[in-house]
């Protein structure tokens, strides 16, 4: 058997859909004998997946799945290695690299509340 990373890919809509159009990228491993095996686990999921479901403003949210739309064969787990990667574009740096930090800054307070709460 061998694994793989799938990206399975949702469209998000909320009511009527009058809103900019979202999507979730998700990244997925999958194990499996070989591709084709790898792309029918995958879109499977996505299909098993999809959800409706009422927001706070009693509002229907749908979770369409789209399509598998990537896979790839992940031939060794090495530490350190590439799974994957992804060229984002935008108008502000700034801004964009300000968002990063703030992530970073949470995944490690959340880290560190977790190991406070173990002490």
């Amino acid at each position: 058997m061998n694994w793989f990373l799938a990206k399975i890919v949702y469209r998000i809509v909320c009511g009527e859909g009058d809103h900019t159009a979202q999507f979730d990228e998700q990244l997925r491993l999958v194990q499996a004998a070989d591709e084709q095996e790898a792309f029918a686990k995958a879109k499977a999921i996505g299909e098993q997946e999809q959800e409706m479901f009422l927001n706070q403003q009693q509002k229907l949210v749908t979770w369409q799945f789209i399509n598998v739309c990537e896979l790839y064969k992940i031939s060794a787990l090495i530490d350190g290695a590439e799974l994957y990667s992804r060229i984002q574009e935008t108008d502000n740096a700034g801004t964009y690299i300000e968002l990063v930090h703030k992530k970073a800054a949470h995944i490690q307070s959340n880290n560190t509340h977790k190991y406070l709460q173990l002490l």
